[in-house]
């Protein structure tokens, strides 16, 4: 769950950079896209510690 919620924050993350590059209309702010870069960081390191925690208390250690 961690782990699609922090592939979609970064898709809007990249969509939003994608558009100011190509299309000159990105919808964040730098501080907006700062917010969100950090949220699908964030998110990611949640979905990994929690997919280490669930394999170590499946091998019983």
């Amino acid at each position: 769950m961690f782990l699609a919620a922090s592939a979609i924050v970064f898709v809007a993350f990249f969509a939003n950079v994608a558009m100011g590059a190509f299309a000159g209309a990105a919808f964040l702010s730098d501080v907006g896209e700062m917010l969100v870069l950090f949220a699908a960081s964030i998110l990611f390191v949640v979905a990994i510690l929690k997919k280490e925690a669930d394999r170590r208390n499946k091998n019983g250690s």
